[in-house]
């Protein structure tokens, strides 16, 4: 157990093992956000996890998201990022950068 949650860690915070690196997919626009795919692979899957941005007067903004899904093909996680994202920005708009 204290390995996989080791392995979970370093996979997120850009740590050695076989959870690492991400793989960043081409970006897309939504609604005056960048979306940009990361997948994971993690074992013999991928997770889904992505970054979406978007720019303000005072610089961009980031929010990070990562999913407990998982897809055995890195085009299916890519895609549920994308759909997630859509699905974030629809819900929290820019509030989603300012943690309320």
């Amino acid at each position: 157990m204290a390995s996989k949650l080791g392995g979970f860690l370093r996979g997120m915070f850009g740590g050695g093992g076989s959870e690492s690196p991400a793989a960043e997919a081409a970006a897309s626009e939504y609604n005056g956000f960048t979306i940009r795919p990361a997948p994971r692979k993690q074992g013999s899957g991928w997770l889904v996890a992505g970054v979406i941005a978007k720019q303000f007067p005072e610089g961009v903004k980031e929010h990070h998201f990562i999913r407990a899904d998982t897809f055995p093909g890195r085009d299916d996680a890519v895609a549920f990022a994308v759909r997630k994202a859509h699905q974030i920005i629809d819900e929290r708009g820019d509030k989603m950068f300012t943690g309320s």
